[in-house]
């Protein structure tokens, strides 16, 4: 898989946004006010970094360590309702957080009234994004598929690519045709879990990179609970598409360890640069709301194609709508959660 590629060229753009981003200040910062205390502020920065790495550990470990809880097994009507709330949290995230955050990049008074104001980029590159994700998915998953099927041909069906692809017991006991279905729906949840890890991975970076710079800690005291039940709940999320994709010890290592550092990271390195990076520079302002729009527009397609809609339309929901129900209201109550802590983050 390109996951690794996918994390370079991840970083390179953080690094990116890092450099190019460090230029004077135009006008009053959206995280400054009465309240500025540089002292005080930076101590709240190292609480959060402990604080937000420890919660995005947990998050996305619960769904993983699950298997020695029987009745969270993914099997288990109790991982549909759990995995159907992170998705909710994953959907309010995207349209709740996101989003917002760079509407208000895009739009501000900081920015020139042509053209940021005049044309609705943020839904613009949204929409470029969603589009974008569903050729990454689809390509992904052609790819890896037909790669499958030759493999399979050539070893007379009993390949060794589909034991690479199965771990655990998820291909145990499986013959012919129902095995070769399995491991495609084995890869279908690897390429899920790696692309919804790359938008929040981008997310995680730019807000941690913004609360880095800040100096106000009336702004960043209240962030970071907020953020902590953010990373706790969007980590049960992607902790559960890990759990579906059958990942050997070292990827899962891999998953966690990018998913758990990189808000502290982004923090870490927000500390290092307030001295020359400003959140309200033209330049600062244009890369913060561009890569915001397009993770925005790679989660709201993640949560509602790749997991809801795959969830919903499937076999186990549809012949069981009591079940069904309940999901919806794991959704609702998911969804909801996190739109109200749009208020303090």
């Amino acid at each position: 898989m390109a996951s690794m590629n996918t994390f370079k060229v991840l970083f390179f753009t953080t690094v990116t946004l890092f450099f190019v981003a460090a230029s004077a200040a135009e006008c009053e910062s959206k995280y400054e006010g009465g309240c500025h205390d540089k002292t005080m502020a930076l101590k709240y920065k190292l609480i959060a970094i402990a604080s937000i790495l420890v919660t995005s550990m947990i998050g996305v470990c619960l769904p993983i360590f699950s298997r020695s809880v029987p009745a969270l097994h993914p099997d288990r009507d109790m991982f549909v309702l759990v995995k159907a709330f992170a998705s909710g949290v994953i959907l309010a995230t995207g349209y709740m957080h996101v989003m917002p955050d760079s509407f208000e990049d895009l739009t501000s008074d900081c920015l020139p009234d042509q053209p940021w104001k005049k044309f609705p980029f943020t839904t613009f590159i949204a929409m470029l994004s969603a589009v974008f994700t569903l050729m990454t998915d689809s390509f992904s998953i052609a790819y890896f598929k037909k790669k499958l099927n030759i493999t399979s041909s050539k070893s007379g069906g009993e390949s060794k690519e589909l034991e690479h692809f199965g771990h655990g017991s998820v291909l145990e006991n499986v013959k012919g045709d129902a095995k070769e279905v399995s491991a495609e729906q084995l890869l279908r949840y690897r390429v899920v879990a790696q692309v919804l890890e790359l938008g929040i991975v981008v997310h995680s970076v730019v807000i941690g990179l913004s609360m880095g710079a800040s100096q106000n800690p009336c702004t960043i005291r209240p962030l970071i609970a907020a953020l902590c039940f953010h990373q706790l709940f969007e980590g049960m999320g992607l902790g559960g598409c890990i759990l579906q994709a059958e990942y050997g010890t070292k990827m899962k290592a891999i998953m966690i360890f990018f998913f758990s550092v990189t808000t502290p990271f982004g923090i870490a390195l927000g500390i290092g640069l307030s001295n020359v990076y400003s959140d309200t520079s033209k330049t600062a302002l244009i890369v913060e709301g561009v890569l915001n729009a397009v993770s925005a527009g790679l989660l709201n397609y993640m949560a509602l194609v790749d997991l809801l809609a795959a969830d919903f339309m499937g076999s186990k929901l549809q012949s069981r709508m009591k079940l069904q129900c309940w999901a919806y209201v794991a959704v609702l109550l998911g969804a909801g959660g996190m739109s109200v802590m749009a208020i303090w983050a």
